[in-house]
């Protein structure tokens, strides 16, 4: 099986040190958002104000993902948890599709648990799920977006996003993260594409993938 091995000196010296940067300007500049956007969701969805999360980081060590929340706590009869397009809010749903709500990974770049750009980082439960090639996608730190959230997001199916995961592990490049950036940005504020699936408020679950041997 094909490892990952940081083959530039973009990947190798400076990728690091330009994500803390970035994370660092972010939480600067845009410190007025932060408040604002946080006042909102106690308001409108109550507290706690951030949503954390256990996730899969680089090598698979598991870390605290920071997002703001986008659901409320709707229960039924029985105290079970109401489906996520029942208690995903139309607020929610402009914080998902503006990004808003995936302000607070900011720390998680400074942290050093993600990066600016690298595969989206998903449940826990799902590692036992993935084939070898798939796993791949954990051989770097994963990102606050990524190549397959500009070529889909959560319309596109697991595999596919599986795919574009580990074709950018295997080919991470200065220009490559720029052009992500920008893309990022005309599809989260001006397109506003692949918020969700076609079947599902935001993705459906990862069931595991049927290998050919």
């Amino acid at each position: 099986m094909k490892k990952h091995y940081p083959y530039g000196p973009y990947e190798r010296f400076f990728k690091r040190p330009i994500d803390i940067l970035c994370a660092l300007a972010a939480i600067v500049v845009f410190s007025w958002l932060y408040i604002i956007v946080a006042v909102l969701v106690r308001i409108k969805l109550g507290s706690p104000v951030l949503f954390t999360q256990d996730r899969p980081g680089k090598n698979e060590k598991i870390f605290k993902l920071y997002k703001f929340r986008t659901m409320t706590d709707r229960r039924d009869e029985n105290g079970a948890l109401l489906p996520d397009d029942v208690r995903l809010t139309k607020f929610g749903r402009l914080l998902r599709a503006t990004s808003l709500d995936e302000l607070p990974e900011a720390f998680n770049i400074l942290k050093g648990d993600m990066s600016v750009i690298g595969p989206r980082p998903l449940l826990v439960k799902y590692l036992p799920l993935y084939s070898e090639e798939q796993r791949r996608r954990h051989e770097v730190r994963p990102g606050l977006s990524g190549y397959a959230q500009v070529h889909g997001r959560n319309a596109v199916s697991w595999e596919a996003r599986f795919e574009m995961d580990v074709a950018y592990v295997d080919h991470i490049t200065f220009w490559g993260d720029v052009r992500i950036i920008l893309d990022t940005v005309l599809k989260a504020f001006v397109k506003r594409e692949g918020i969700s699936s076609q079947t599902a408020a935001t993705m459906e679950e990862f069931k595991g993938t049927l290998v050919k041997k």
